[in-house]
């Protein structure tokens, strides 16, 4: 499953940069697949865009960085998929 997450920092970057990469390397080798990391301008401060095999790991994937982002995740479906559908 493909998601979206946008992202807003609690904290400096540089005091939760190192275990964030940290807990990355740790997900990548439990099935979360990270497509893409953005920081952005604007509302918030950054974009992310990961496979995980489901729901929950995407969910633990959010709580484990509750202490240091607000994290607003969507399912994402790709158009091709989506126009299926219709």
């Amino acid at each position: 499953m493909r998601f979206i997450t946008l992202v807003k920092f609690k904290k400096k970057p540089k005091d939760f940069v190192p275990a964030n990469i940290k807990m990355i390397e740790e997900e990548s080798k439990k099935g979360i697949k990270w497509l893409s990391i953005d920081w952005t301008l604007g509302r918030y401060d950054a974009v992310a865009i990961f496979e995980a095999p489901n729901e929950k790991e995407a969910m633990k994937m959010a709580v484990r960085r509750a202490d240091f982002l607000d994290l607003e995740t969507m399912v994402a479906i790709p158009a091709e998929e989506a126009r299926k559908l219709i």
